[in-house]
Protein backbone atom coordinates (compact mmCIF):
# COMPACT_ATOMS: atom_id res chain seq x y z
CA UNK A 1 0.00 0.00 0.00
CA UNK A 2 1.38 3.47 -0.88
CA UNK A 3 2.20 6.25 1.40
CA UNK A 4 -0.81 9.08 1.72
CA UNK A 5 0.09 12.68 2.37
CA UNK A 6 -2.34 14.72 0.83
CA UNK A 7 -6.43 15.09 1.59
CA UNK A 8 -6.64 14.23 -2.22
CA UNK A 9 -4.92 10.35 -1.85
CA UNK A 10 -7.06 10.24 1.72
CA UNK A 11 -10.35 10.65 -0.33
CA UNK A 12 -9.18 8.43 -3.39
CA UNK A 13 -7.79 6.06 -0.90
CA UNK A 14 -11.19 5.49 0.14
CA UNK A 15 -13.42 5.22 -2.51
CA UNK A 16 -11.20 2.45 -3.92
CA UNK A 17 -12.09 0.42 -1.73
CA UNK A 18 -14.57 -2.46 -2.27
CA UNK A 19 -18.14 -1.30 -1.91
CA UNK A 20 -19.33 -4.59 -0.55
CA UNK A 21 -18.06 -8.54 0.22
CA UNK A 22 -20.00 -11.30 -1.06
CA UNK A 23 -21.70 -12.52 2.23
CA UNK A 24 -22.72 -9.66 4.85
CA UNK A 25 -21.43 -9.63 8.19
CA UNK A 26 -20.36 -7.61 10.98
CA UNK A 27 -17.40 -9.73 12.37
CA UNK A 28 -14.98 -8.05 9.91
CA UNK A 29 -16.04 -4.64 11.71
CA UNK A 30 -16.02 -6.05 15.03
CA UNK A 31 -12.49 -6.88 14.22
CA UNK A 32 -11.68 -3.22 13.15
CA UNK A 33 -13.07 -1.38 16.23
CA UNK A 34 -11.46 -4.34 18.35
CA UNK A 35 -7.98 -3.30 17.16
CA UNK A 36 -8.80 0.65 17.16
CA UNK A 37 -9.63 -0.11 20.75
CA UNK A 38 -13.47 0.10 20.52
CA UNK A 39 -14.15 3.74 20.31
CA UNK A 40 -17.69 3.52 19.59
CA UNK A 41 -18.21 1.65 23.36
CA UNK A 42 -17.06 5.73 24.47
CA UNK A 43 -19.62 7.72 22.96
CA UNK A 44 -22.90 9.00 23.15
CA UNK A 45 -25.18 7.96 20.45
CA UNK A 46 -28.90 7.69 18.77
CA UNK A 47 -28.68 5.39 16.17
CA UNK A 48 -31.30 6.06 13.31
CA UNK A 49 -32.38 3.54 10.31
CA UNK A 50 -35.45 3.49 7.65
CA UNK A 51 -35.62 3.76 4.12
CA UNK A 52 -36.39 7.46 3.93
CA UNK A 53 -36.07 10.62 5.99
CA UNK A 54 -33.06 9.40 8.16
CA UNK A 55 -31.36 12.85 7.00
CA UNK A 56 -34.60 15.17 7.66
CA UNK A 57 -34.98 13.34 11.05
CA UNK A 58 -31.59 13.46 12.64
CA UNK A 59 -31.31 17.35 11.40
CA UNK A 60 -34.73 17.95 13.28
CA UNK A 61 -33.35 16.23 16.31
CA UNK A 62 -29.96 18.18 15.83
CA UNK A 63 -31.42 21.00 16.06
CA UNK A 64 -33.46 20.33 19.02
CA UNK A 65 -30.20 19.14 21.03
CA UNK A 66 -28.24 22.03 19.65
CA UNK A 67 -31.28 24.35 21.26
CA UNK A 68 -30.39 22.25 24.31
CA UNK A 69 -26.82 23.04 24.95
CA UNK A 70 -25.35 20.00 23.63
CA UNK A 71 -22.65 19.87 21.12
CA UNK A 72 -23.81 17.33 18.54
CA UNK A 73 -21.48 14.83 15.81
CA UNK A 74 -23.47 13.44 12.94
CA UNK A 75 -22.54 10.70 10.77
CA UNK A 76 -24.57 10.98 7.36
CA UNK A 77 -24.54 9.35 3.29
CA UNK A 78 -24.76 10.20 1.10
CA UNK A 79 -22.38 13.90 0.90
CA UNK A 80 -24.17 16.49 -0.94
CA UNK A 81 -21.11 18.67 -1.98
CA UNK A 82 -18.16 17.65 -0.03
CA UNK A 83 -17.09 14.58 1.25
CA UNK A 84 -16.54 15.98 4.37
CA UNK A 85 -20.01 16.24 5.47
CA UNK A 86 -20.80 13.20 6.41
CA UNK A 87 -18.48 13.80 9.38
CA UNK A 88 -20.40 16.52 10.92
CA UNK A 89 -20.21 18.52 14.33
CA UNK A 90 -23.06 20.96 14.87
CA UNK A 91 -24.13 20.76 11.13
CA UNK A 92 -19.95 21.59 10.30
CA UNK A 93 -18.40 19.30 7.92
CA UNK A 94 -14.72 18.06 9.29
CA UNK A 95 -11.76 19.67 7.94
CA UNK A 96 -9.71 18.44 5.12
CA UNK A 97 -6.91 17.94 7.64
CA UNK A 98 -9.09 15.75 9.95
CA UNK A 99 -10.09 13.55 6.97
CA UNK A 100 -6.25 12.99 6.22
CA UNK A 101 -5.73 12.56 9.65
CA UNK A 102 -7.58 10.20 10.19
CA UNK A 103 -7.07 7.91 7.16
CA UNK A 104 -3.21 8.35 8.10
CA UNK A 105 -4.03 7.13 11.60
CA UNK A 106 -6.50 3.89 10.53
CA UNK A 107 -4.09 3.07 6.99
CA UNK A 108 -1.54 0.74 9.47
CA UNK A 109 -4.68 -1.64 10.41
CA UNK A 110 -6.67 -1.63 7.33
CA UNK A 111 -3.14 -2.81 5.68
CA UNK A 112 -3.23 -5.38 8.85
CA UNK A 113 -6.30 -6.36 8.13
CA UNK A 114 -5.82 -6.98 4.20
CA UNK A 115 -3.06 -9.28 4.66
CA UNK A 116 -4.77 -10.99 7.82
CA UNK A 117 -8.11 -11.92 6.61
CA UNK A 118 -9.31 -14.16 3.81
CA UNK A 119 -11.81 -12.24 2.36
CA UNK A 120 -9.47 -9.41 2.26
CA UNK A 121 -9.75 -5.91 5.02
CA UNK A 122 -12.88 -3.04 5.21
CA UNK A 123 -14.82 -1.97 2.88
CA UNK A 124 -15.29 1.59 1.97
CA UNK A 125 -18.28 2.33 4.19
CA UNK A 126 -16.19 0.17 6.83
CA UNK A 127 -13.55 2.96 6.68
CA UNK A 128 -15.98 5.79 7.27
CA UNK A 129 -17.60 4.59 10.01
CA UNK A 130 -14.28 3.50 11.47
CA UNK A 131 -12.90 7.08 11.13
CA UNK A 132 -16.65 8.50 12.27
CA UNK A 133 -15.74 6.78 15.81
CA UNK A 134 -12.12 7.28 15.90
CA UNK A 135 -12.97 10.91 15.72
CA UNK A 136 -15.93 11.23 18.29
CA UNK A 137 -14.22 9.37 20.93
CA UNK A 138 -11.79 12.05 21.13
CA UNK A 139 -14.52 14.07 22.71
CA UNK A 140 -15.20 16.40 19.71
CA UNK A 141 -19.04 16.05 20.45
CA UNK A 142 -21.47 15.43 23.69
CA UNK A 143 -23.84 12.95 21.83
CA UNK A 144 -23.22 11.64 18.04
CA UNK A 145 -26.30 11.03 15.65
CA UNK A 146 -25.45 7.88 13.29
CA UNK A 147 -27.08 7.35 10.28
CA UNK A 148 -27.22 3.79 9.06
CA UNK A 149 -26.19 3.36 5.42
CA UNK A 150 -28.51 0.64 4.20
CA UNK A 151 -30.07 -1.61 6.07
CA UNK A 152 -29.38 -2.13 9.58
CA UNK A 153 -28.53 -5.65 10.96
CA UNK A 154 -25.32 -6.46 8.58
CA UNK A 155 -24.62 -2.51 8.64
CA UNK A 156 -21.17 -1.13 9.74
CA UNK A 157 -22.81 1.39 11.97
CA UNK A 158 -24.63 -1.82 13.95
CA UNK A 159 -21.38 -2.21 16.07
CA UNK A 160 -22.41 0.66 18.49
CA UNK A 161 -25.08 0.54 21.42
CA UNK A 162 -27.06 3.67 21.66
CA UNK A 163 -29.17 5.65 24.26
CA UNK A 164 -32.31 5.37 21.55
CA UNK A 165 -32.47 3.67 18.40
CA UNK A 166 -34.91 5.48 15.87
CA UNK A 167 -36.24 3.70 12.65
CA UNK A 168 -38.07 6.02 10.80
CA UNK A 169 -40.63 4.50 8.16
CA UNK A 170 -40.00 1.31 6.03
CA UNK A 171 -40.42 1.25 1.88
CA UNK A 172 -39.42 -0.65 -0.94
CA UNK A 173 -34.98 -0.03 -1.81
CA UNK A 174 -32.02 -1.61 -1.97
CA UNK A 175 -34.45 -5.06 -2.17
CA UNK A 176 -31.05 -7.09 -3.72
CA UNK A 177 -29.25 -6.79 -0.23
CA UNK A 178 -32.65 -6.32 2.32
CA UNK A 179 -35.25 -8.50 0.51
CA UNK A 180 -38.45 -8.88 -1.36
CA UNK A 181 -41.03 -8.30 1.10
CA UNK A 182 -41.56 -5.42 3.90
CA UNK A 183 -41.24 -8.29 6.19
CA UNK A 184 -37.89 -8.89 5.56
CA UNK A 185 -36.77 -5.48 4.63
CA UNK A 186 -38.48 -4.13 8.46
CA UNK A 187 -36.22 -6.98 10.11
CA UNK A 188 -33.27 -5.95 8.53
CA UNK A 189 -33.77 -2.52 9.58
CA UNK A 190 -35.06 -3.63 13.19
CA UNK A 191 -31.30 -5.16 13.37
CA UNK A 192 -30.51 -2.13 15.28
CA UNK A 193 -32.87 -2.63 18.16
CA UNK A 194 -30.15 -3.31 21.37
CA UNK A 195 -31.42 -5.49 24.25
CA UNK A 196 -33.12 -2.94 26.56
CA UNK A 197 -32.68 -0.17 24.54
CA UNK A 198 -36.14 2.09 23.94
CA UNK A 199 -36.99 2.31 19.83
CA UNK A 200 -38.97 4.83 18.23
CA UNK A 201 -40.64 3.83 15.48
CA UNK A 202 -42.00 6.37 12.66
CA UNK A 203 -45.40 6.29 10.55
CA UNK A 204 -44.91 2.23 9.34
CA UNK A 205 -47.41 -0.16 7.76
CA UNK A 206 -48.95 -2.77 9.41
CA UNK A 207 -47.05 -5.34 7.97
CA UNK A 208 -43.40 -3.80 8.97
CA UNK A 209 -44.53 -2.98 12.44
CA UNK A 210 -45.38 -6.35 13.12
CA UNK A 211 -42.29 -7.35 11.63
CA UNK A 212 -40.49 -4.87 14.16
CA UNK A 213 -42.34 -5.60 17.21
CA UNK A 214 -41.27 -9.36 16.72
CA UNK A 215 -37.41 -8.25 17.17
CA UNK A 216 -38.05 -5.48 20.09
CA UNK A 217 -39.99 -8.20 22.06
CA UNK A 218 -37.36 -10.80 21.50
CA UNK A 219 -34.86 -7.90 23.01
CA UNK A 220 -37.12 -6.73 25.89
CA UNK A 221 -36.48 -3.24 23.79
CA UNK A 222 -39.58 -0.57 24.42
CA UNK A 223 -40.99 0.88 21.63
CA UNK A 224 -42.51 4.00 20.97
CA UNK A 225 -44.50 4.02 18.52
CA UNK A 226 -46.35 6.76 15.70
CA UNK A 227 -50.07 7.12 16.05
CA UNK A 228 -49.72 5.02 19.48
CA UNK A 229 -47.27 6.37 22.12
CA UNK A 230 -47.16 9.62 20.12
CA UNK A 231 -48.97 11.85 18.03
CA UNK A 232 -49.59 14.27 15.48
CA UNK A 233 -52.67 16.83 14.94
CA UNK A 234 -53.73 20.01 13.21
CA UNK A 235 -51.16 20.02 10.40
CA UNK A 236 -51.32 23.28 8.25
CA UNK A 237 -49.38 25.00 5.66
CA UNK A 238 -48.95 28.62 7.40
CA UNK A 239 -47.62 29.70 3.94
CA UNK A 240 -45.64 28.24 1.15
CA UNK A 241 -42.76 27.20 2.37
CA UNK A 242 -43.85 26.25 6.44
CA UNK A 243 -45.91 24.05 8.03
CA UNK A 244 -47.12 23.91 11.40
CA UNK A 245 -48.35 20.70 13.67
CA UNK A 246 -49.42 19.82 17.22
CA UNK A 247 -47.48 17.03 19.20
CA UNK A 248 -48.51 14.69 21.98
CA UNK A 249 -48.08 11.95 23.69
CA UNK A 250 -49.63 10.92 26.97
CA UNK A 251 -47.51 13.21 29.25
CA UNK A 252 -46.59 16.06 27.30
CA UNK A 253 -47.81 18.30 24.57
CA UNK A 254 -46.62 20.70 22.13
CA UNK A 255 -48.64 23.18 19.90
CA UNK A 256 -47.93 25.24 16.77
CA UNK A 257 -44.65 23.55 16.64
CA UNK A 258 -43.32 24.93 13.34
CA UNK A 259 -41.07 23.47 10.55
CA UNK A 260 -39.60 24.69 7.38
CA UNK A 261 -39.12 21.51 5.67
CA UNK A 262 -42.51 20.53 3.07
CA UNK A 263 -44.28 17.70 2.94
CA UNK A 264 -46.95 15.27 5.16
CA UNK A 265 -43.63 12.97 5.39
CA UNK A 266 -41.81 15.93 7.24
CA UNK A 267 -44.26 16.56 9.50
CA UNK A 268 -44.03 12.96 10.41
CA UNK A 269 -40.12 12.85 10.41
CA UNK A 270 -40.37 15.73 13.04
CA UNK A 271 -42.22 13.89 15.19
CA UNK A 272 -40.63 10.55 15.58
CA UNK A 273 -37.65 13.06 15.92
CA UNK A 274 -39.37 14.94 18.44
CA UNK A 275 -40.23 11.75 20.36
CA UNK A 276 -36.47 10.63 20.29
CA UNK A 277 -35.31 13.69 21.41
CA UNK A 278 -38.18 13.44 24.90
CA UNK A 279 -36.99 9.91 25.31
CA UNK A 280 -33.34 10.86 25.37
CA UNK A 281 -33.85 13.71 27.46
CA UNK A 282 -35.73 11.80 30.34
CA UNK A 283 -33.03 8.85 29.86
CA UNK A 284 -30.63 11.45 31.02
CA UNK A 285 -33.04 12.91 33.97
CA UNK A 286 -32.93 16.44 31.88
CA UNK A 287 -36.42 18.72 31.95
CA UNK A 288 -37.52 19.63 28.43
CA UNK A 289 -38.02 23.39 28.00
CA UNK A 290 -40.98 24.20 24.92
CA UNK A 291 -38.53 26.94 23.48
CA UNK A 292 -35.65 24.44 22.61
CA UNK A 293 -37.74 22.19 21.20
CA UNK A 294 -39.72 24.98 19.02
CA UNK A 295 -36.24 26.61 18.14
CA UNK A 296 -34.87 23.45 17.15
CA UNK A 297 -37.29 22.34 14.62
CA UNK A 298 -38.41 25.46 13.35
CA UNK A 299 -34.60 26.13 12.52
CA UNK A 300 -33.70 22.41 10.71
CA UNK A 301 -33.19 22.43 7.20
CA UNK A 302 -31.47 19.42 5.34
CA UNK A 303 -30.15 20.62 1.81
CA UNK A 304 -31.18 18.61 -1.04
CA UNK A 305 -34.83 17.98 0.19
CA UNK A 306 -37.39 19.91 -1.33
CA UNK A 307 -34.78 22.66 -0.89
CA UNK A 308 -35.86 26.25 -2.70
CA UNK A 309 -32.83 27.48 -4.36
CA UNK A 310 -34.09 30.22 -6.80
CA UNK A 311 -37.17 32.57 -6.56
CA UNK A 312 -37.71 33.42 -10.28
CA UNK A 313 -38.21 31.56 -11.74
CA UNK A 314 -39.12 28.95 -8.50
CA UNK A 315 -36.78 26.28 -8.75
CA UNK A 316 -36.57 23.35 -6.10
CA UNK A 317 -33.98 20.36 -5.53
CA UNK A 318 -35.20 17.12 -3.69
CA UNK A 319 -33.04 13.95 -3.67
CA UNK A 320 -36.53 11.69 -4.28
CA UNK A 321 -34.38 8.36 -4.90
CA UNK A 322 -36.90 5.48 -4.64
CA UNK A 323 -40.74 5.00 -5.28
CA UNK A 324 -41.66 5.71 -1.76
CA UNK A 325 -40.20 8.66 -1.62
CA UNK A 326 -41.43 9.75 -5.11
CA UNK A 327 -44.51 8.58 -3.75
CA UNK A 328 -44.19 11.48 -1.45
CA UNK A 329 -43.03 14.23 -3.37
CA UNK A 330 -46.21 13.76 -5.92
CA UNK A 331 -48.33 14.01 -2.93
CA UNK A 332 -47.13 17.40 -2.04
CA UNK A 333 -47.21 18.40 -5.57
CA UNK A 334 -50.95 17.16 -5.55
CA UNK A 335 -51.59 19.25 -2.75
CA UNK A 336 -49.95 22.23 -2.22
CA UNK A 337 -48.69 22.60 -5.60
CA UNK A 338 -51.70 21.59 -7.13
CA UNK A 339 -52.30 25.29 -8.80
CA UNK A 340 -48.93 25.57 -10.53
CA UNK A 341 -47.75 23.53 -13.76
CA UNK A 342 -44.78 21.97 -12.72
CA UNK A 343 -41.79 21.27 -15.16
CA UNK A 344 -39.33 18.29 -13.60
CA UNK A 345 -36.09 17.35 -14.62
CA UNK A 346 -35.25 13.47 -13.29
CA UNK A 347 -32.32 11.23 -13.49
CA UNK A 348 -32.55 7.68 -11.92
CA UNK A 349 -29.70 5.61 -11.27
CA UNK A 350 -30.70 2.50 -13.17
CA UNK A 351 -30.89 0.20 -10.23
CA UNK A 352 -33.87 2.04 -9.17
CA UNK A 353 -37.79 1.41 -9.94
CA UNK A 354 -37.03 4.02 -12.28
CA UNK A 355 -40.17 3.00 -14.48
CA UNK A 356 -42.85 3.35 -11.57
CA UNK A 357 -41.40 6.66 -10.10
CA UNK A 358 -41.72 8.35 -13.61
CA UNK A 359 -45.08 6.65 -13.53
CA UNK A 360 -46.02 7.83 -10.28
CA UNK A 361 -44.70 11.39 -10.76
CA UNK A 362 -45.99 11.79 -14.39
CA UNK A 363 -49.79 10.71 -13.11
CA UNK A 364 -50.24 14.57 -12.16
CA UNK A 365 -51.92 16.29 -15.58
CA UNK A 366 -50.09 19.47 -14.40
CA UNK A 367 -46.29 17.59 -14.19
CA UNK A 368 -44.41 18.14 -17.20
CA UNK A 369 -41.23 15.47 -17.09
CA UNK A 370 -37.63 15.96 -19.11
CA UNK A 371 -36.10 12.51 -18.43
CA UNK A 372 -31.87 12.93 -18.34
CA UNK A 373 -28.87 11.25 -17.24
CA UNK A 374 -25.71 12.16 -15.33
CA UNK A 375 -22.25 10.10 -14.12
CA UNK A 376 -23.13 7.69 -11.45
CA UNK A 377 -21.17 6.86 -8.95
CA UNK A 378 -18.15 4.32 -9.65
CA UNK A 379 -19.58 1.58 -11.49
CA UNK A 380 -23.86 2.52 -11.12
CA UNK A 381 -25.00 4.21 -13.76
CA UNK A 382 -27.93 6.34 -14.49
CA UNK A 383 -30.99 4.71 -16.39
CA UNK A 384 -31.14 4.29 -19.93
CA UNK A 385 -33.70 7.25 -21.51
CA UNK A 386 -34.19 5.17 -25.28
CA UNK A 387 -37.19 2.87 -23.96
CA UNK A 388 -38.55 5.90 -21.31
CA UNK A 389 -40.98 7.42 -24.23
CA UNK A 390 -42.72 4.20 -24.52
CA UNK A 391 -42.56 2.55 -22.07
CA UNK A 392 -43.90 4.42 -19.37
CA UNK A 393 -47.88 5.91 -18.83
CA UNK A 394 -47.77 9.24 -17.84
CA UNK A 395 -50.49 12.18 -18.30
CA UNK A 396 -48.06 14.40 -20.57
CA UNK A 397 -45.82 12.59 -22.76
CA UNK A 398 -42.03 12.28 -21.32
CA UNK A 399 -39.22 14.48 -22.79
CA UNK A 400 -35.84 13.10 -22.85
CA UNK A 401 -32.60 14.91 -23.03
CA UNK A 402 -29.32 12.72 -22.09
CA UNK A 403 -27.46 16.28 -20.98
CA UNK A 404 -28.77 17.22 -17.76
CA UNK A 405 -27.67 20.86 -18.19
CA UNK A 406 -29.41 21.36 -21.32
CA UNK A 407 -32.42 19.71 -20.29
CA UNK A 408 -32.59 22.23 -16.85
CA UNK A 409 -32.52 24.91 -19.86
CA UNK A 410 -35.07 23.29 -22.06
CA UNK A 411 -37.31 23.14 -19.00
CA UNK A 412 -36.81 26.56 -18.33
CA UNK A 413 -37.24 27.52 -21.42
CA UNK A 414 -40.87 26.14 -21.74
CA UNK A 415 -42.30 27.25 -18.56
CA UNK A 416 -43.70 30.55 -17.29
CA UNK A 417 -42.30 32.93 -14.42
CA UNK A 418 -45.50 31.56 -12.07
CA UNK A 419 -44.22 27.76 -12.75
CA UNK A 420 -42.12 25.17 -10.80
CA UNK A 421 -39.04 23.37 -11.78
CA UNK A 422 -38.46 20.50 -9.66
CA UNK A 423 -35.04 18.63 -10.10
CA UNK A 424 -35.12 15.46 -8.57
CA UNK A 425 -34.11 11.82 -8.46
CA UNK A 426 -30.71 10.14 -7.61
CA UNK A 427 -29.07 11.95 -4.64
CA UNK A 428 -26.26 11.82 -6.69
CA UNK A 429 -27.75 14.05 -9.16
CA UNK A 430 -28.74 16.50 -6.82
CA UNK A 431 -25.17 16.92 -6.10
CA UNK A 432 -24.21 17.24 -9.42
CA UNK A 433 -27.35 19.88 -10.07
CA UNK A 434 -26.79 21.76 -6.82
CA UNK A 435 -23.51 23.48 -7.63
CA UNK A 436 -25.02 24.97 -10.43
CA UNK A 437 -27.24 27.04 -7.97
CA UNK A 438 -25.65 27.07 -4.54
CA UNK A 439 -22.38 28.50 -3.99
Amino acid sequence: MAEINTYEEAVAFIHGRTKFKKIPTLKRMKKFMEVLGNPQDKLTMIHIAGTNGKGSTLTFLRGMLQETGYKVGTFTSPFLVRFNERISVDGQPISDAEILRLVQKLYPVIAKLDAQLPEGGPTEFEIITAMMFTYFAEGHADIVLVEVGIGGLFDSTNVLTPAVSVIVNIGFDHMKLLGNTLTEIATQKAGIIKNGIPAVIGQMDEESLTAITKVASEKHSPLLCFNRDYRVSKRQYQDLWSQRFNFETDTVQFKKLKIQMLGDYQINNAATALEAYLTFMAKQNISVTEKNVKQGLANAFWAGRFERVNDQPLVVLDGAHNEPAMQEVTNLLATHFKQMEVYVVIAILEDKQYHKMIETLGSLTNVHIIATTFAGPGKRKAASLSELQTSVKTANSVQTEENWQLAIDQASHEMSSDDLLLITGSLYFISDVRKLFVS
